[in-house]
């Protein structure tokens, strides 16, 4: 991160990353990245209450990241902000390099262990 970000800057930036801690707005945005919505859909893909879900695509649409369009009686939501897919992809992939990493020092844990121990007739580990 450059030194040079004012601290306003980190302020905005603090409250935009706040927006992606919470695991039922991610399940809308998710929902949100495949196509445009009704809140009854969004409900639906996330499997959560809709008053739940009307107040976090309340506080998205009021930061940016997803706008409204009203059509008659229902209202429709979708991504507004490219961010969204962005950091998305980023934290994924970082997710998964990390289980990787971690599956790849549990396999070398495993086959150390496994080139230093030895069974006994009962089936029992003998260390050497």
């Amino acid at each position: 991160m450059p030194a040079t970000i004012p601290d306003e800057f980190l302020d905005a930036m603090a409250e935009k990353l706040r927006l992606f801690a919470d695991p039922t707005r991610l399940s809308i945005l998710r929902a949100l990245s495949m196509r445009e919505r009704s809140v009854s859909e969004v409900v639906e893909a996330t499997g959560r209450g809709q008053a739940n879900v009307s107040k976090h695509l309340k506080l998205l649409t009021n930061a940016g990241l997803v706008a409204r369009r009203k059509e008659g009686l229902r209202v429709y939501y979708k991504l507004d902000d490219p961010l969204v897919g962005k950091l998305c992809d980023l934290l994924c992939a970082t997710l998964v390099s990390e289980a990787r990493a971690e599956l790849s020092r549990t396999r070398r844990l495993l086959d150390t262990w496994s080139k230093t121990s030895r069974r006994d007739k009962s089936g029992r580990v003998k260390t050497r």
